[in-house]
């Protein structure tokens, strides 16, 4: 395997992945923060000493083997901590999004059992009333409380005795509509991906890489593809708790970024800065997923840099990745590239049969790999099939060159008088206008064709665009089927913290219109 190929042992449990990093690098930095002054370095000896400490005031808590313990911390080098103790603690982790309300996390932690919640400096309400609202919840231990420090300063455990399939993390996805639905990774499956990613040729991280990690890490890409990696290589990765884009662009430079871990909303800032091309002048890697890049913001990014951005494509059910442009034989737009190796992908149609992808005809992407999820909380419904193969639900097509382009969600689809109207073959198209800064488009319902094509649209400041004429522009290139029936102009669109337009969200935004 490529991890053996790198450092000539394996690893039951992902926390066992800072024991080898600082087996093999214990004066190597880590994790880097701030301006990269002593006290915002953490090398790989010091983090791992920290680790078993934390893990074992974990233990000290009396939480049992399995038992979930949730994070809601920020990119703050107390996630890597509290996320790394948990594991070696045998318990499972379950990242939350700091972007929560009260009502989402309470039922987050309710659904998942949680007995402990590890929170960052921001309030997170008052934690009896938490507890009272989650039965299960034993304790609330905040970063900066004595709790913490105790927990810091505890007696260290030397390794855990979970791994393997045991389960890891459970890490809730957005969905498309109503609750969001925990999906059980396990050690294998995590350790897989980045066996899976690190077999890539040329090699994507090395030990002497810097990688900037500002996708949060509560997010499988942040969690795995990020700091994961970075851990499997015994790499640096430079936290930054939130994307503002002048502050990060100055980070590339100061610190001296090989790799940056990135989503679409980063590039199209960072492209419109004066100085993004010496910014870039240490970066030898740019990597972007989690939604599709924009065509022009690559075109963009390569003129001002001289660099292309690889795209990848992965969901939070494979831990994530699973194709990337990295293993294509360019970084072609509108492409998300090859599966990764040891991943077998599929395309179906409707009846089950694989599509004849020399003809380009799309298919739902169909996988089968050990870097696939167990299934959702609590009980593995909706997992693989006997067969071990796991639909994603989006739809793609294979060009010429064996290259995947996504057309679209199947859940997504928009049914108009029984054809199907996949809604980025509409945005694309309502994008490509000069006054448009960014569109998603939803079904809403239509008295003859049972549905219509509805368009949400950013127009560029100052512009006098019109709905009709935003219409009659996407009428030369769609067939009037697909074509929008109601165009919403909106100050912006709602997006998910890696840049994904949140559908619920933007229903949500139409019928208060």
């Amino acid at each position: 395997m490529a991890e053996e190929r790198a450092w000539g042992t394996t690893v039951a449990n992902v926390a066992d992945l800072v024991g080898r990093a600082a087996q093999r690098r214990a004066d190597g930095i880590a994790l880097l923060t701030g301006d990269a002054s002593e006290s915002d370095r953490t090398t790989w000896g010091q983090l791992d000493a920290a680790v078993a400490r934390f893990a074992g005031g974990l233990r000290g808590l009396g939480l049992a083997a399995g038992d979930r313990v949730a994070l809601l911390i920020g990119n703050t080098t107390d996630f890597p901590l509290a996320y790394f103790a948990v594991l070696r603690a045998g318990c499972v982790a379950v990242p939350v999004n700091t972007g929560y309300t009260a009502s989402e996390l309470e039922y987050l932690l309710d659904d998942v059992g949680a007995r402990v919640l590890l929170a960052g400096r921001a309030d997170v309400g008052d934690p009896s009333a938490l507890a009272a609202e989650v039965p299960s919840l034993d304790q609330v231990v905040s970063v900066g409380t004595a709790q913490w420090a105790a927990l810091a300063a505890a007696e260290p455990v030397d390794g855990s005795t979970r791994g393997g399939d045991d389960l890891a993390v459970v890490v809730y996805t957005s969905g498309t509509s109503g609750r969001p639905r925990g999906a059980m990774l396990t050690h294998r499956a995590l350790i897989a991906n980045l066996e899976q990613v690190a077999a890539i040729e040329p090699p994507v991280f090395a030990e002497d890489d810097v990688a900037l990690l500002v996708l949060p890490m509560f997010h499988i890409y942040g969690l795995n593809a990020g700091l994961g990696a970075v851990a499997f290589h015994a790499a640096t990765a430079v936290l930054a708790e939130r994307f503002e884009p002048v502050e990060t662009l100055a980070l590339l430079t100061r610190l001296d970024v090989t790799i940056v871990v990135g989503a679409p909303p980063m590039y199209v800032a960072w492209s419109m800065l004066p100085d993004v091309e010496s910014a870039f002048s240490s970066v030898r890697l740019a990597i972007s997923g989690a939604a599709p890049l924009p065509a022009n913001v690559l075109g963009r990014v390569l003129d001002a840099t001289g660099h292309h951005v690889f795209e990848g494509y992965g969901l939070t059910e494979c831990a994530p990745v699973v194709t990337t442009t990295l293993l294509s034989e360019a970084a072609k737009a509108d492409s998300i590239g090859r599966p990764v190796p040891g991943l077998e992908v599929r395309l179906l149609d409707v009846d089950g049969d694989e599509v004849d992808s020399t003809e380009g005809e799309p298919g739902e992407i169909v996988v089968r790999g050990p870097n696939l999820f167990s299934g959702y909380w609590p009980d593995g419904v909706d997992g693989p099939d006997a067969d071990g193969w796991w639909g994603t639900g989006d739809v793609a097509y294979a060009d010429d060159n064996g290259d995947l382009h996504l057309v679209d969600r199947r859940k997504e689809l928009i049914l108009v008088s029984g054809f199907n109207v996949y809604p980025r073959e509409v945005e694309d198209v309502l994008d490509a206008h000069p006054d448009v800064v960014e569109s998603a488009v939803i079904g809403i319902r239509h008295p003859y064709t049972g549905e219509s094509v509805k368009a949400l649209v950013v127009k560029r400041e100052g512009a006098r665009l019109s709905a009709e004429e935003l219409i009659d522009f996407a009428a030369k290139s769609l067939a009037r089927f697909k074509c929008p029936t109601a165009v919403q102009f909106v100050d912006e669109l709602p997006h998910s913290a890696t840049g994904k337009v949140r559908r619920v969200a933007l229903r949500e935004l139409a019928v208060e219109a």
